[in-house]
Parts: structure tokens; sequence; C-alpha cells
């Protein structure tokens, strides 16, 4: 029993349970088509229809069969639409480091359905190190993350720059654009992301390539709890920039620099070097790629 057999008798049924009628309707010749039903009531030993005179009649086995197939049918149609365009209106994993997904991914999402209307996209947003761990378990098509892949098995290309900002209470004792020494800074105390975020690895990059290091007094995956610390005068930060403008421009905060030291660093899409790249998740790198030259970019509305 094939699915070609259900549509053939379905289209009998279709067409007044008449078997002339859908050959025609088939484009098929009509002995085929009564071979098709044959062929159904002997695989189930049962009679699908039963002969009176010239005419066919469904039986209460050809009903029950009817609604079956109706559901069978249904079912491999949608599954044949939806795995042919599957490039256009099929499925998008993308992950994305805390930083990314709470300030940028949003806006992409709300960018690439708009052009994709079809399109179903799972989102997750994680650190670093879990983001890697699911693109190497292939639960991930893509990733959009800060730091760089420890596995030589993830491709990843650069795609934006950003910086992070030292930020200090305002009236804390530093003043806005303020450039601290070494020794200074390293006396602070210090209110950091959690070890295996893209932030905290571009930090502790930057500090161990001046030979110094730091022990945190905080650690919080929230930029949120981090910043409420510092304008409550707790200590200092290092997070994006563009997650602290909003603090920052209400003076709750100050940015300092630091004398030598260049917290710059770069977005990256990665993937798995063996993933084949949809058209689809294409577009979606391509959209990440051009973002800054085709819309504005985006600035963080979180609550201080």
């Amino acid at each position: 029993m094939t699915i070609r057999h259900i549509k053939i008798f379905l289209a009998v049924c279709t067409c007044g349970c008449n078997t002339t009628k859908a050959a025609e309707y088939l484009h098929m010749a009509q002995p085929a088509v009564s071979l098709a039903i044959h062929e159904l009531e002997h695989y189930y030993g049962v009679l699908l229809f039963d002969r009176i005179g010239r005419r066919l009649v469904l039986t209460e086995a050809g009903r029950r069969f009817r609604e079956y197939g109706l559901h069978i049918s249904g079912l491999f149609d949608d599954m044949e639409k939806t795995l042919r365009d599957w490039d256009r209106i099929g499925m998008l994993r993308v992950g994305a480091s805390i930083t990314i997904g709470a300030q940028f991914l949003p806006h992409y999402i709300k960018t690439f359905t708009a052009q994709h209307p079809g399109v179903e996209i799972q989102v997750a947003v994680a650190s670093s190190d879990e983001l890697e761990r699911r693109l190497m378990d292939n639960t991930l098509d893509l990733v959009l993350m800060e730091g760089v892949p420890r596995s030589a098995s993830i491709r990843t290309e650069e795609y934006m720059e950003d910086h992070l900002a030292v930020i200090s209470a305002s009236g804390g004792g530093f003043r806005q654009g303020q450039t601290l020494t070494l020794e200074e800074f390293r006396r602070q105390k210090f209110l950091l992301r959690e070890r295996g975020s893209g932030t905290r690895e571009e930090f502790e990059h930057v500090i161990e390539a001046a030979g110094i290091s730091v022990h945190p007094v905080w650690e919080a995956v929230s930029t949120t709890a981090l910043v409420n610390a510092v304008i409550c005068g707790l200590g200092i930060t290092v997070l994006p920039y563009r997650m602290v403008l909003g603090p920052l421009e209400r003076g709750l905060v100050v940015a300092v620099r630091v004398e030598g030291l260049s917290f710059s660093r770069r977005f990256r899409i990665a993937y798995h070097k063996d993933k084949y790249i949809t058209p689809l998740a294409g577009a979606f790198i391509d959209l990440c790629r051009n973002y800054e030259m085709d819309y504005p970019m985006p600035r963080y509305n979180g609550l201080y």
C-alpha cells in the first residue's frame, strides 16, 4: 500500500464513487484505477466498496479508510510542500551571546521575519561556552558571539566592531573621560560578567596581555545587576558601551579610560565547518553583515 493507492481511492470518493470519472480526473486509464482499489482491498482483507450493479457504494470500512486517507494525504502534502520549500519557509536555529541576544538579535529577527514571513526561527541566548557546545551538537545552525571559539571545528567570521566601556559611579571619585593609570585601575573593586561570557573573556584577554590580574567582588550574568551595583558605588565594571549608553546619558555613571588598555573587539558569526549553510541561513548571515549599513543601530532599552 502506497500514498498513490490512497490518492486514487480518495479521487474515486471525490468523483461520486465513479472509477471512470476518477480516471479522467487523475489522467489515468480506468482499469488502472480499478486495479489500485482491488490492491487496497486485498492488502487489508476488507471491501472498501460494495458493488451494487454497476455502482460503487462505500462500505463502513471504506468510510473509515477515507477518514484515515484524508488525514494521511493531508500530512503528506504538507510534508512535500514544507520540505520542497524548506529554504524559503523552513526553520532557522540561531544562538547568540547574552550581549548580542539582548541588544542586537531582537532587531535582526524582527527585520528577517518581515523579509521571510514563512520562516520559523528558534533562538537560544546563552554563554559563549554553551553556544559552542550546541554548535558541536548540531542543535544550533549558527551563532552570533563575542568570544573566539576553542574548537577548531567551528568556523567564524567577524561582522561588526564593538568596544567595552569601563564605568564608575557618578560622583564616586572619577570624572567622565578621566584616564586611570594601570595601578589605579588594578586597585579598584571589580564587578564583572560571569566566566565563559564573551565580555569577560575579552576583559581578561586585555588585562592579561598588560600583565595584571584582578579578582572580582561581584560576578553576574545580568548587565542590569552590574550597572545598578556600580550606581550604588560598589565598584567599577566593564561592559559593552552600547548597553550602558542610557545610564551614561542620564549621568548615573561615568566612563573612564585606562592607560595603555584598549577594550575594542569584534562580533563574530560562527558555525560548524561541516555544516551546510542553506540559502535561508546565508540570507540571515548577510543581514547581520550589512545591518549597520542598512538600518539604524539598536540601542539597549533595559531598565537600570
